[in-house]
């Protein structure tokens, strides 16, 4: 399964028709085949970077279903509905992500849903890395061996429940880039996180902290709230 992560730039006396756009359009239009569905609709969290960014995250079945999920949108039934999006937008910039071999999926294909959905909003940290030149294989067996260990070792106690793990397909972006996809499952903690510093103990050696400086230094952590309609929370 491939993942089609786009970041768009929505203009913003436009901002309801993009999203009705989505949630009335792309959703639908995607569950009348068996190639793609629409997982998560975000918003950037209000305050926390630039105005009016959108996250959406898109599954497709395969190779072969992305192929054809192109074709429709380039010259297809879905062309004037992408040409509609793009007119309550600035820009939007796109990646396929694939899970790594050894995280759990984010979702079963099948059992996706197609319609909106009614739930609790939801809170996402999305980690962006970028390791060393030549240490991404590195980097994906520190977050194997360490990282993910440390939270799930952490469950119930901390911050964040590590969902999956993805990297770019080959030729469709930085070859070295890993998001950490997670969601925020206690809020006090994160306030915490946010308005005190980091203690030196979770920076010492042998923390993730500390020991992730020799296969990464560069990364980007981004708050990303679902909409109650969007079909994954």
């Amino acid at each position: 399964m491939l993942l089609l992560h786009e970041t768009h730039r929505v203009r913003g006396a436009k901002e309801d028709e993009f999203e009705a756009a989505f949630r009335d359009g792309w959703l639908p239009e995607l569950a009348k085949g068996q190639d793609a569905r629409l997982l998560y609709f975000m918003h950037l969290a209000h305050g926390s970077g630039r105005a009016y960014v959108v996250t959406t995250i898109t599954a497709v079945r395969d190779g072969a279903a992305y192929e054809r999920l192109t074709s429709r949108v380039q010259d297809g039934d879905l062309r004037a509905l992408a040409r509609d999006t793009d007119q309550a937008r600035h820009n939007v910039h796109g990646k396929a992500l694939l899970m790594v071999p050894w995280a759990p999926p984010v979702a079963d294909f099948d059992a996706v849903p197609t319609t909106p959905q009614d739930h609790e909003l939801t809170l996402f940290m999305e980690d962006t890395a970028w390791p060393h030149e030549g240490m991404l294989d590195d980097y994906l067996e520190a977050a194997r061996t360490h990282y993910a260990p440390s939270i799930s070792e952490g469950r119930g106690r901390g911050i964040l429940e590590l969902l999956s793990v993805f990297q770019t397909a080959w030729g469709t972006g930085r070859r070295a880039e890993v998001v950490l996809w997670q969601r925020i499952v206690d809020h006090d903690r994160l306030k915490n996180l946010l308005l005190t510093e980091v203690p030196p103990e979770y920076r010492a050696p042998g923390t993730w902290m500390h020991d992730a400086l020799r296969v990464r230094d560069d990364w980007e952590s981004r708050l990303l709230r679902t909409t109650a309609w969007s079909p994954l929370a």
